[in-house]
């Protein structure tokens, strides 16, 4: 089941405020749900919308935190100059990095660079604490697209990741959750102009989603809403000032967001 979010319109008799809904399996029709379906649960109210014409936004809205894997792809540790950890290594982005499908990344005024990561997204969809790694699925709502834009000239300058990983526009999500989605040997890319840039398979993590959820949730509380990055793999690099870059995912679908002028 695919879950979007998005802005009715004007001329679909569902109002201006956003809603969420289901996207049926013609992959035009949204069905529409009452209530975000993370905390009310999934209930068509019998309204329906063409996806042709609403405004698709990020389907979750992250009220706490979005966690995020550090190096998790093998070959993305090697071209950073590092080997891969023993454990995970984890960073957060604040919520308010958080855009859609089709927004604008906004190029910040101090950074000189800044470069996307294609990565798988996990949603969480209840409270939860220690989760062993065989009960994982049952913490997990669904999956979505993400890009954690970062510049990595503040990265490297900075010496760890707040600000480089933090900016606003910084966490491109979307386009819809898959609740039924299940990774395995799924292809990953982000093509930046046109030009495939990554190219890697999800079975190429070196810690899975199952051991993620395990091990964030030893360290953390999860919360509804929550979202967390699963790394992304080699082929990292610079967006120009205007680019468009497009992150994808086998059976998930595509993000695509443009990238603003510089500063």
């Amino acid at each position: 089941m695919r879950i979007v979010r998005f802005t009715p319109g004007p001329d679909s008799g569902l109002g201006t405020d956003p809603l969420f809904g289901i996207l049926e399996e013609d992959g035009r029709e949204i069905s529409v749900i009452s209530g975000d379906p993370i905390y009310h649960g999934i209930s068509k109210n019998g309204q329906s919308t063409q996806l042709s014409q609403v405004r698709l936004l990020t389907p979750v809205i992250p009220r706490s935190k979005v966690v995020c894997v550090g190096k998790n792809y093998a070959d993305h540790a090697a071209e950073m100059g590092s080997v891969v950890p023993d454990e995970p290594i984890i960073f957060l982005k604040p919520n308010t990095s958080v855009i859609g499908p089709g927004d604008t990344i906004v190029w910040p005024e101090m950074a000189g660079q800044v470069d996307y990561e294609a990565e798988l997204a996990i949603v969480i969809g209840r409270l939860c604490k220690d989760v062993p790694s065989e009960r994982a699925s049952d913490v997990i709502f669904g999956y979505t697209l993400a890009n954690d834009v970062t510049a990595r000239d503040l990265q490297k300058k900075d010496g760890q990741w707040t600000r480089a990983k933090g900016f606003d526009t910084f966490c491109p999500l979307g386009p819809w959750i898959e609740t039924d989605f299940i990774p395995g040997k799924q292809s990953i890319t982000a093509t930046l102009d046109g030009v495939v840039k990554q190219s890697a398979h999800l079975s190429d993590m070196m810690f899975g989603v199952a051991d993620i959820v395990e091990f964030v949730s030893q360290v953390m509380t999860l919360l509804p809403g929550d979202v967390i990055l699963t790394g992304t793999p080699a082929g990292i690099g610079p967006m120009n000032a205007g680019s468009t870059i497009t992150v994808a995912i086998e059976g998930l679908g595509e993000l695509t967001n443009k990238v603003s002028t510089h500063g």
